[in-house]
């Protein structure tokens, strides 16, 4: 694990990792949780996290960049940071869980055009529901999804679901914290 990866973890684990029981967006149960939120709104952790995924992306040549709200704006932000530093333009976006009854009344607010290569974002996945739903809508405005990277693959399901339709990338799984040394 590169030095860049390895400061992310330490990260993640301290701030974001936890032990309990939860109830996960997909329904389902859990002794532990990785509160994202409480790592990616630190200064350290999101120039880490636009760094390790730009290498990702970029391998992916997309046009555009970003996934569901909320997760995935600091994501988007943070990549699209590290796009611009190494000279190469890109757009951002993001899929709201609902359509607004004012403005625009778009689902996807952003430069997403048809023929667009795009990589979805997203922070936790389980079963990868959440990430199919912009998956599905980037689709609709006729765009093709190049791939999807997370931070954390919990190791239920999303990798499967997305390697039968594009590339998955996911910086860790749920091993790596529950292996983390305490």
């Amino acid at each position: 694990m590169d030095e860049n990866k390895k400061q992310l973890l330490q990260i993640f684990f301290q701030r974001a990792f936890q032990r309990g029981n939860f109830v996960l967006a997909s329904g389902a149960t859990s002794s532990y949780y990785i509160d994202s939120k409480k790592a990616l709104f630190n200064s350290q952790a999101i120039d880490l996290l636009g760094t390790v995924m730009f290498e990702v992306a970029k391998a992916l040549r997309p046009n555009a960049i970003g996934g569901l709200e909320v997760g995935a704006i600091p994501l988007t932000a943070a990549v699209l940071g590290k796009f611009h530093q190494s000279g190469i333009s890109l757009e951002g976006f993001f899929v709201r869980k609902k359509v607004k009854d004012h403005g625009s009344k778009q689902r996807i607010e952003g430069q997403v055009k048809a023929g667009d290569r795009v990589v979805i974002l997203d922070d936790v996945l389980t079963t990868g529901g959440s990430a199919m739903e912009a998956f599905d809508e980037v689709e609709k405005a006729g765009a093709t999804v190049a791939g999807v990277i997370c931070i954390v693959d919990r190791l239920q399901g999303a990798k499967e679901l997305f390697q039968k339709k594009c590339p998955f990338h996911s910086i860790f799984t749920i091993d790596d914290f529950l292996n983390y040394p305490s």
